[in-house]
């Protein structure tokens, strides 16, 4: 899967029929800029809009997302909180997964090759074209394993 530039995902909405908003480009302009690990929920990037003094309205945002994830250029994670959130969906080199602490939420992510290629393989085999491929791992960390332990 290529990364997505504006031009491409304009070319994208151009064929199904939708356009290319101003709103989309920039959401789309921050998640190409995000720094590696970082995550956001709908809300994170409504306040780093609002921050940067971009006026795009919550629900905007969430049909944005939606639409993006759905096109295959976000990825949307279940982070263990009770909201989703989102990050750009890299190409393979860059393809990596999640392990979340059911805690303290703290999640390390990691690449698996062999996640990537089940995954391939499967989707290969019964004729579809695989968007994503994701393994979330639900856990408790050393740290909070620690705390529940009694002295």
């Amino acid at each position: 899967m290529p990364t997505y530039t504006a031009a491409a995902l304009k070319s994208e909405l151009n064929e199904r029929g939708w356009r290319m908003t101003p709103q989309r480009e920039t959401i789309l302009q921050i998640f190409q800029n995000l720094p590696k690990g970082k995550h956001l929920s709908a809300e994170d990037l409504y306040n780093l809009l609002q921050e940067q003094g971009e006026r795009i309205s919550l629900s905007t945002i969430y049909r944005t997302l939606k639409l993006m994830a759905r096109m295959g250029i976000l990825r949307e994670l279940e982070l263990g909180e009770d909201h989703k959130h989102y990050e750009i969906n890299q190409p393979h080199p860059y393809h990596h997964h999640h392990l979340i602490c059911v805690k303290c939420n703290k999640t390390i992510e990691f690449k698996s090759d062999s996640v990537l290629k089940i995954g391939t393989k499967t989707a290969q085999k019964e004729g579809y074209h695989l968007l994503d491929c994701q393994l979330t791992i639900h856990a408790v960390c050393p740290a909070c394993q620690r705390a529940l332990t009694p002295l």
